[in-house]
């Protein structure tokens, strides 16, 4: 089925459509909920979605892992990737964001190469080294006045990054949707153990939106933010099965690269919604990161080597 490129695309373009509005929905209640509140939330819808979409499809539901050491590395991965990027649009524009996160393939052309031992040529080196330059554009970074919360975003990609290449290792006896059960039902857990800790507020007294949005007292305003919570959650589970449709019937070469639609989303809504417009700068920054994830994704499509392009970048 890897030969339906356009269908692809669309599907592509669908996920990433529906990622952006997950984004926006999450920027605009941030000031009412508690981050894993959320959490917990959007993972216990998405994991009902896609064992409801698995049992009508006729397919197995399985939660046993092959890999439990690796598994279970893979998870926290996933649970520190989404806490950074969401804190982190608490001080940053939705477009900014999205933007720094997309140094991931990147890092995992990287990590590939220390870690799988993959060979990686001089080419996709230097487009590395440019996608970093388009990094420091977009950050800007005056040391003497730097807000260090504004790499969170990159901390988000390495996690992923790392992700990624455990996923590398483990796709061959664990299938896309074992993985995807095994981490939505261990982000419900997680999400749980939290809320006895944190989640009567107990420890939100720092002056700091980041801070407040971690620690605040959790249900404090569910009347207004339950129907959004749900609302992520479906929509977290249909762009998951978006993109892997998309990955399983098309090239992973030819419709990587329209993942990055997501910055034209992120834009638009953060312009329309949130009054945010980004600078000439995060624009360049912009450019050179997309020129340069796009020019690995085609280099290794010529080597016939997928690395970056195997797995969505969301």
């Amino acid at each position: 089925m890897k030969n339906n490129n356009a269908q692809g695309i669309l599907f592509i373009l669908l996920g990433m459509f529906i990622f952006a509005i997950q984004d926006t929905l999450m920027k605009y209640i941030i000031a009412s909920v508690a981050l894993y509140e959320v959490y917990l939330i959007r993972t216990l819808v998405s994991l009902l979605v896609i064992v409801f979409y698995l049992k009508i499809t006729d397919k197995p539901i399985i939660f046993k892992t092959h890999y439990p050491i690796l598994t279970f590395c893979r998870i926290i991965l996933f649970f520190a990737g989404f806490s950074f990027f969401y804190i982190s649009l608490t001080i940053m524009p939705l477009a900014t964001a999205n933007a720094l996160f997309f140094c991931s393939p990147f890092l995992i052309t990287i990590f590939a190469k220390f870690i799988l031992k993959e060979q990686v040529g001089i080419r996709r080196w230097t487009a590395v080294i440019i996608g970093f330059v388009g990094v420091m554009i977009i950050l800007n970074p005056d040391f003497s006045n730097f807000d260090y919360l504004s790499t969170l975003p990159i901390l988000c990609a390495f996690c992923y990054a790392l992700s990624m290449i455990i996923i590398k290792k483990t796709s061959d006896k664990d299938n896309v949707y074992s993985q995807s059960l095994q981490f939505n039902a261990a982000a419900v857990i997680i999400s749980l153990t939290f809320y006895f800790f944190i989640g009567d507020g107990q420890y939100d007294n720092i002056n700091h939106p980041a801070s407040q949005y971690i620690l605040r007292e959790w249900f404090g305003d569910l009347e207004f933010t339950l129907p959004f919570m749900v609302i992520m959650g479906f929509s977290a589970a249909l762009a998951f099965l978006s993109l892997f449709t998309a990955y399983r019937i098309s090239s992973a070469a030819v419709i990587s690269p329209f993942e990055y639609s997501i910055l034209v989303w992120t834009s638009l809504s953060g312009w329309f919604f949130f009054d945010e417009i980004p600078s000439i700068r995060v624009f360049i920054g912009m450019f050179f990161i997309v020129s340069a994830g796009i020019y690995i994704f085609m280099r290794e499509k010529a080597q016939d080597q997928s690395i970056a392009t195997e797995k969505p970048l969301r």
